[in-house]
């Protein structure tokens, strides 16, 4: 059951989000005609991840992770790159704090060969990564458990992130906009992606080239806010224009 595009991710996202989907509301979204989201949807719901109706779709029962789990199987080789290359950023000894996402869960697994880190989460994946190594103490964030992506969320957890000022932010997001916005589709999880930014001396973002010119309807912030970029793929150029202007450092995880 896994999804083929990531315009196929953000149409079950939504889906998820608002409960239900239109042809007529997703060809504006996306700016592509009703006949392709037609057959989008046809496909989805082939695959068990959405249930059709005359003129739209909601999500099918049973499938809470699927999303999620269907990210994991995309550009998971770039995403790899990003997180060894995001880790090389950070030295040992460093306090961390880590949000939710497929590619920060990369950085993750590349962080376990340091040697004193303080790693602060609300991903119960990340929890699952860096438990048992004895040099990295791990402290996670209270709060409500998203079940479709073990994302710690609520007031709890953005209240229990601001008691830190670490050294380091990794941050992961669903989408970044032509104009550099950072964007995602749950306001929860935005608000504590935030407060990990607020609370930070060096903040990193980490994503891959499929979130380039793509569309959420929640904004986290704006590229310019960052430190550095990690990434597999030359951004466009508006986007790299803003690095440069900014001073954001731009970091290309290219193949070997």
């Amino acid at each position: 059951m896994e999804t083929n595009t990531p315009r196929h991710l953000d149409i079950v996202a939504r889906a998820k989000s608002e409960g239900r989907v239109t042809v007529d509301g997703l060809a504006d979204y996306f700016n592509v005609t009703p006949q392709t989201i037609r057959r989008d949807l046809n496909e989805l719901a082939e695959k068990g991840l959405l249930h059709r109706f005359h003129g739209g779709a909601i999500v099918a029962s049973g499938v809470a992770n699927v999303s999620y789990e269907a990210r994991r199987q995309i550009s998971t080789d770039d995403k790899r790159r990003i997180g060894e290359l995001a880790a090389s950023l950070i030295p040992d000894n460093a306090s961390i704090l880590i949000n939710i996402g497929t590619t920060t869960e990369q950085v993750a697994i590349a962080l376990r060969r340091h040697k004193g880190l303080m790693v602060i989460t609300n991903n119960i994946n990340v929890v699952n990564i860096l438990s048992g190594f004895q040099d990295i103490e791990l402290v996670v964030a209270g709060g409500v458990v998203r079940h479709s992506d073990g994302g710690v969320v609520g007031e709890a957890a953005t209240d229990f992130i601001r008691q830190f000022h670490v050294d380091f932010a990794i941050i992961g997001t669903s989408a970044i906009g032509a104009d550099g916005a950072l964007l995602d589709f749950d306001y929860r999880e935005v608000k504590i992606s935030k407060a990990i930014m607020e609370c930070a001396r060096n903040s990193i973002l980490v994503a891959d080239h499929a979130k380039y010119n793509r569309n959420a309807p929640v904004r986290i912030g704006h590229i310019s806010e960052l430190d550095q970029f990690v990434t597999d793929q030359q951004p466009p150029e508006k986007i790299a224009i803003v690095c440069r202007e900014n001073d954001v450092g731009l970091n290309i995880a290219n193949k070997t």
